[in-house]
């Protein structure tokens, strides 16, 4: 037996009912009684996002693209800096993330772990040398600029919608 499951276009409800049928488990569930799929140009996604500049070349678009390409560390500690309103001290962060029951990030590895955002910025950011995120070593703060957190929330709910447009940890075998 072979059983197929688009999962650019089935719902989650269509592959359980498709594997459930198909094993006997749910005799009940037939294939015209399934849900039809939402059209693939009715889900989120970040072409809807807006490509006006929101901050020193900032936009919507280019925030969302930036939490994609980021490692899941880097994307925790950004959102986790969001949450808190774009302001949180070094040492907070890395309390809050040193026995984080999913994403641990051992005591003093806050910066490496962020590494992927300059990496990343460099790559998709704008064109001049604006941060997303800066560190005041003096004071040991992270900051997002205020309207920066108004568009990685943005970002981030997407990211809550489309889970499948972000980077994932790397396989390791």
């Amino acid at each position: 037996m072979q059983l197929t499951i688009d999962t650019q276009t089935d719902t989650y409800e269509q592959a359980i009912d498709a594997v459930q049928a198909a094993y006997g488990l749910n005799p009940a569930a037939i294939t015209g009684d399934w849900p039809k799929a939402p059209a693939l140009e009715s889900r989120p996604g970040p072409e809807q996002l807006s490509g006006e500049d929101l901050w020193e070349g900032w936009t919507d678009r280019l925030l969302f693209d930036t939490i994609a390409a980021v490692m899941p560390g880097a994307r925790a500690v950004l959102r986790r800096i969001v949450e808190l309103g774009g302001t949180a001290s070094y040492d907070a962060v890395q309390e809050y993330f040193a026995h984080h029951p999913d994403t641990p990030i051992g005591q003093g590895k806050i910066g490496g772990v962020l590494t992927s955002v300059r990496a990343v910025r460099r790559r998709i950011g704008p064109d001049n040398n604006t941060r997303v995120l800066e560190l005041d070593d003096r004071v040991r703060i992270y900051r997002i600029e205020p309207v920066l957190v108004e568009g990685l929330q943005r970002a981030f709910d997407l990211a809550d919608a489309r889970p499948d447009l972000l980077r994932q940890e790397p396989v390791r075998s």
